[in-house]
């Protein structure tokens, strides 16, 4: 079976590999803000990063490979939240997670980047797809004290208002836009729970 192209190639056991692959990550860190996506070329970067191209396909064969490492692996900004036994207190510290993630330049261009590519590029697409089971199984994982588990269209609806607010209203996400959506899904979650006679 092909590998997804989202997916490394080189044996990321290797430190050398490893210090290779995050040198590279931390140069294209620096230089998506600056450039935009369109200009993050792997010349450029193959040059910034003092690595050949070659070096570069091996560890992201796509530029949507590039960008959703970027995403998936930005900094640590030391607010991810812990599980819980209270759901609305777990959605609430993810939310406020999420948003101190797309807040960060890189994160933000590169997320936007791929969705912007995703009807048009199949990597994209995958790579996109990728990301939301990713932050879907990890926020699944934060519930599993409560005993609760989530779909995928519940999901949708606790991070769609914030990504609206975020990218299409242009708007602050503060922690009382954060708190009124949490409350709302809440009532989702139990209208959805509840046994309709």
């Amino acid at each position: 079976m092909k590998q997804p192209l989202h997916r490394r190639q080189p044996t990321q056991s290797n430190p050398r590999v490893q210090r290779t692959r995050n040198r590279v990550l931390a140069v294209a860190r620096d230089l998506l803000p600056q450039v935009g996506p369109a200009g993050l070329t792997y010349a450029l970067l193959a040059e910034q990063a003092d690595v050949t191209r070659q070096t570069l396909y091996r560890h992201w064969p796509t530029r949507a490979a590039l960008l959703f490492d970027l995403i998936l692996e930005g900094p640590d900004l030391g607010t991810y939240p812990e599980p819980g036994n209270e759901v609305g207190d777990v959605a609430t510290a993810w939310l406020k997670s999420l948003r101190a993630g797309v807040s960060v330049p890189v994160v933000r261009t590169a997320a936007l980047a791929v969705a912007a590519q995703a009807d048009h590029d199949p990597d994209s697409a995958r790579a996109l797809v990728h990301i939301s089971e990713d932050r879907h199984t990890g926020f699944n994982r934060l519930l599993e004290p409560s005993g609760i588990q989530i779909s995928e269209d519940e999901f949708t609806l606790l991070y769609g208002p914030v990504l609206a607010r975020l990218f299409l209203d242009r708007g602050q996400v503060t922690d009382t836009f954060i708190d009124t959506v949490v409350t709302q899904w809440l009532t989702t979650l139990q209208h959805a729970n509840t046994p309709h006679e």
